[in-house]
């Protein structure tokens, strides 16, 4: 019998039991509230315990904030530094036209002086020229003035000569002007004139003729002689060295 009664309390077939606590509920209450406090304080332990660790308290926060005021106002120099740029590029570029103008003001100057040099030379040779038109006392009534050669580069002879007649109402003079150039060629005595021959030449006062005259490979010119023909009569001679 006993067997049975223990065998139905252990088997589905058992009747239901229910289990109360015998703790009052303000106590319970009071319990929760002591749970929730030292959880609150376990948190608030772990957050100092976190900031400790990530290296973060009042004085590095307080840093971090002056990190910012300091960057707000490196922030606000590099605007005012900007600004100072942008002013000394437009000085600079404004300097630059100022020295670009100067510089082509200075090439025109240097353009004008070599042509005012060229324009001095040019006078200086009229001058020269003019003032051997002077009639001076027993000049012939023919004469020449002003021969001039030029070695050009050792290929050229640049030459010029000057025919007058230095007589107040002197008549037309119709000839021929002969020119003739001696030096060496390969180490020979060299004598050459003119391409065309003789030049035709009319004055009445005076009469200017130029030319220039190509040399031969390997010569040498050592002088240049110049005449004024009549027919076959000699009028003028001059020869100069060079």
């Amino acid at each position: 019998m006993r067997l049975r009664l223990l065998l139905r309390r252990l088997t589905v077939s058992a009747p239901r039991m229910s289990v109360r606590s015998a703790l009052p509920w303000p106590f319970r209450w009071i319990g929760a509230a002591v749970v929730l406090g030292f959880c609150a304080a376990l948190g608030l332990w772990a957050f100092e315990f976190g900031k400790e660790i990530a290296g973060i308290d009042d004085g590095r926060i307080e840093y971090l904030a002056r990190l910012e005021r300091d960057v707000a106002d490196l922030q606000q120099e590099l605007e005012i530094m900007k600004e100072e740029r942008n002013k000394a590029l437009s000085l600079a570029n404004t300097s630059t036209t100022l020295m670009t103008a100067e510089k082509a003001a200075q090439e025109r100057l240097s353009t004008l002086n070599k042509q005012l040099e060229v324009d001095n030379q040019r006078l200086r040779d009229d001058l020269g020229f003019f003032e051997k038109l002077i009639p001076t006392v027993g000049t012939e009534a023919l004469a020449i003035r002003g021969l001039q050669a030029e070695v050009q580069d050792g290929r050229q002879v640049k030459w010029q000569v000057l025919v007058i007649q230095p007589l107040k109402n002197a008549p037309e003079f119709s000839g021929r002007l002969e020119i003739s150039f001696t030096g060496l060629q390969a180490g020979r005595p060299w004598v050459a004139t003119l391409p065309g021959g003789p030049q035709t030449i009319k004055l009445r006062q005076y009469a200017r003729a130029e030319g220039v005259f190509d040399l031969p490979p390997q010569t040498l010119v050592k002088g240049v002689s110049v005449k004024v023909m009549d027919g076959t009569l000699v009028k003028a001679v001059q020869s100069i060295k060079l």
